[in-house]
């Protein structure tokens, strides 16, 4: 029978991410000829070639993905097994690790680690605020338990490596300056807006989004400025420079001098979703964290 060996199969699945074996040292922090070495000593305990050269770089071969469709069930199998040793080792304490993208953190991430606070004080839970693709590199390399991003940012459901599960539907109202002629204006639609100068990111999922709602309204917005966060956007528009696009859960970034309405039959909306290593949403801790999610997302859709 074949040797199959864990870490060496971690390795080959992070190189089959990463693409090339620089990229797969850096992530794992070794060194690239050390990432050779057991990989050769993978494809020699298998008895199969798992890399061929192509160009400068290596790919894998038919039988590295063969192996890995295998390995797969075992990592996840592995991460049930550390998911019920450490409910039986830890009971209601423990550590969970979230990624979450920025407006994620105050609208959904700080009001379930108060509530955890309240009902499990012995469970800890460190955030970390990352972007999509951040989040993803940091879920799958272990650094972090729990990954809060925008479906539209999201693997494929079907990626054997995480488990996608639904938070919250959130609705994008239009921000315009106080005194905007359609700041009152019944029924507003994001059509209505085609010609207006807009304020969004110059690149990333915000920029993506708030260009896809436009085009599907039936227009290009016209981009008259660029800014990543939501202070900056809302100071943009208070100060009569543009609109905006903003998600309901930047509620707490809102100014005095800007006016927030909700869109009629044209309202874009955005999915958020939670992943895990598959397997590790059955872990106790993990568990009562997305459960804490849901509860704080379910309170803001019924709000």
């Amino acid at each position: 029978m074949s040797e199959w060996d864990i870490k060496k199969l971690h390795i080959l699945r992070t190189l089959r991410e990463q693409g090339t074996v620089t990229a797969t040292a850096e992530v794992l922090m070794m060194t690239p000829s050390a990432v050779s070495q057991q990989l050769s000593n993978l494809a020699k305990q298998l008895g199969v070639t798992l890399l061929e050269a192509h160009g400068r770089r290596v790919r894998l071969t038919d039988a590295a993905h063969l192996v890995l469709r295998h390995a797969e069930v075992v990592f996840a199998q592995l991460e049930r097994a550390d998911a019920e040793l450490a409910g039986y080792l830890q009971g209601e304490a423990g550590e969970v690790r979230i990624g979450a993208f920025s407006t994620a953190v105050p609208a959904l991430v700080v009001p379930a680690v108060q509530q955890l606070r309240r009902s499990h004080p012995a469970l800890e839970v460190r955030v970390r605020e990352a972007e999509a693709a951040e989040a993803y590199e940091l879920l799958s390399a272990g650094a972090v338990d729990l990954a809060l991003s925008l479906a539209a940012h999201a693997p494929s459901a079907r990626d054997p490596k995480f488990a996608l599960l639904p938070l919250l539907t959130d609705p994008l109202d239009v921000a315009l300056p106080a005194g905007h002629p359609l700041a009152a204006e019944p029924g507003l639609r994001l059509a209505d807006l085609a010609h207006e100068p807009w304020i969004f990111g110059g690149s990333g999922p915000w920029s993506e989004i708030t260009t896809a709602a436009c085009e599907a309204a039936g227009f290009v917005p016209e981009q008259a400025h660029s800014a990543a966060g939501w202070t900056a956007i809302l100071s943009m528009v208070e100060a009569g420079m543009g609109v905006a696009l903003v998600p309901r859960m930047a509620a707490a970034d809102r100014r005095a001098g800007v006016v927030m309405r909700i869109l009629s039959a044209d309202q874009p909306r955005r999915h958020v979703v939670a992943a895990v290593r598959r397997g590790a949403e059955e872990g106790p801790a993990v568990a009562r964290v997305l459960a804490a999610l849901r509860e704080v997302a379910g309170a803001r859709v019924a709000g």
